[in-house]
């Protein structure tokens, strides 16, 4: 999309930038999604993850037992610190990522690099979050969801250290990719945790308090960062702080055990 809007304003202007990523985003963003989007697996004769019909034999080659999908209500949620762990996540991440997605061709401009070289590496930041998205897909879900969020951290602050010394376009590939990667991971995998720890029944009640968060956490990001530029005069002290906020989000995530019920529906303990 930045490299499609870019071309289209060395044409057309900016008003051409726009119809172009208007056009683009009713191709490509609503068409599939109207046309082929089914509301839950259920509705195909499906379970998540696994057909309804082969839940024995999937048990028999994955290895561990199968446990019932969590149902917790928001009440529930709210009491365990999985939850507010999970939300600490969010109000760290989120800001890396609204902040460095949104001053990133700034930055690049800053650094030497020409304004459509730049808006392709940002397109590269948004080919490697696409890589991600599908890897995570893959990933066995044997190994608890907090150690693959804690790595998606790890390429976030690595992500955004690479960034600070960007001096050729080499360089901001690179550091875009790495980025890339990390966001890519956050906006797939976050949302599965919510799911994996608290279950379908009551996902859009819990999740709409993350959200809310979110939203915010993601309106701080560019806020913080323009201004440590308006200060310093450049994104070097911006980054520093996100690459911060990156590694504290790795211990959030490594702590933040799944709740479970017990034999009594209504006690929830903590994952051993």
């Amino acid at each position: 999309m930045p490299l499609i809007a870019q071309l289209a304003m060395r044409q057309h202007g900016w008003r051409g930038g726009w119809l172009a990523i208007g056009f683009v985003t009713l191709l490509i963003g609503f068409l599939p999604v109207w046309l082929l989007m089914v509301r839950r697996p259920e509705d195909l004769g499906l379970v998540p993850d696994r057909a309804a019909g082969n839940t024995a034999d999937f048990a028999t080659k994955a290895g561990p037992a199968i446990y019932p999908e969590p149902s917790l209500s928001r009440k529930q949620a709210l009491g365990t610190s999985a939850f507010w762990l999970l939300l600490l996540y969010t109000v760290l991440v989120y800001p890396v990522q609204a902040g460095v997605s949104l001053q990133q061709a700034a930055h690049l401009i800053e650094r030497g690099i020409e304004p459509t070289i730049a808006a392709t590496i940002v397109s590269t930041f948004s080919l490697m979050s696409a890589v991600a998205s599908a890897a995570c897909g893959i990933l066995p879900r044997r190994v608890p969801i907090r150690y693959s969020l804690a790595l998606i951290g790890g390429f976030l602050a690595a992500g955004t250290l690479a960034m600070v010394g960007i001096s050729s376009a080499k360089q901001g590939y690179f550091a875009a990719a790495l980025f890339g990667f990390g966001i890519g991971g956050v906006l797939t995998l976050l949302p599965i945790a919510w799911a994996d720890y608290f279950g379908r029944a009551n996902f859009a009640a819990i999740r709409g308090i993350a959200l809310s968060v979110q939203v915010i956490a993601q309106a701080a990001g560019p806020l913080l960062s323009g201004a440590l530029h308006d200060w310093t005069g450049n994104y070097r002290w911006a980054l520093q702080c996100f690459a911060v906020l990156s590694c504290l989000s790795v211990a959030a995530a490594l702590t933040a055990r799944g709740p479970r019920i017990g034999i009594n529906p209504i006690q929830i303990t903590e994952e051993q």
